[in-house]
């Protein structure tokens, strides 16, 4: 099984619910988004359009984060998810530079958005997170080991996202990408990433 995601562009229409489930979920700190939604314009006045663009780790097969971590922390599951062991990071940050998809952040530990301190939520959600580490989107991998689908998959209110396995050519996920020409961003490097975008 290789887990994978694929992304509707022709449906996201740029909420953010996913970015919003995703940090509400993980408890991340200020300015750490695992799953951000990019958008531009495009076209000429009077026919311009906006364009989104959900970005999240890739979960690659060729993992360039896991072939430079210098003590394992970053490394793949078997089925091809990608995670960082927090007790192993020493926040060298070299996975941060060899991502090229910009997608990993480090913990710096800070206290939170607003000087009155921390909400009850976040004094809670904070202790999850290991500070002076590394830290990126784990598709959820909780959730997937119980059988679940990841929470920005579940939160989306187009269902603009579809998980499943990429080596399954009946999958929905694969189905996706075979009929509506699905593609892998900077596919010219060789990571082989395991999130597919739909045309819009």
């Amino acid at each position: 099984m290789r887990c994978g995601m694929v992304i509707d562009r022709r449906k996201c229409i740029g909420c953010h619910t996913c970015t919003i489930a995703c940090k509400v979920a993980n408890g991340t700190g200020p300015n750490i988004f695992w799953g951000l939604v990019l958008d531009r314009e495009v076209g000429t006045y009077p026919s311009v359009r906006r364009e989104f663009i959900p970005k999240l780790c890739m979960h690659c097969k060729n993992a360039r984060c896991v072939e430079t971590c210098p003590t394992g922390a970053s490394h793949k599951r078997e089925d091809g998810i990608v995670l960082v062991d927090t007790k192993k990071c020493v926040g060298c940050m070299q996975c941060v530079l060899a991502c090229p998809y910009q997608v990993r952040y480090l913990n710096n530990g800070k206290a939170g958005y607003y000087k009155t301190g921390l909400t009850p939520y976040k004094k809670i959600a904070y202790q999850q997170r290991e500070a002076h580490t590394v830290e990126k989107c784990d598709f959820c991998a909780d959730e997937v080991d119980k059988g679940q689908d990841p929470v920005c998959v579940r939160a989306c209110p187009l269902k603009a996202r579809t998980f499943g396995d990429l080596n399954d050519p009946d999958s929905e996920a694969c189905q996706l990408i075979r009929s509506r020409h699905g593609f892998q961003l900077l596919k010219e490097l060789g990571n082989d990433p395991s999130v597919y975008y739909l045309p819009p």
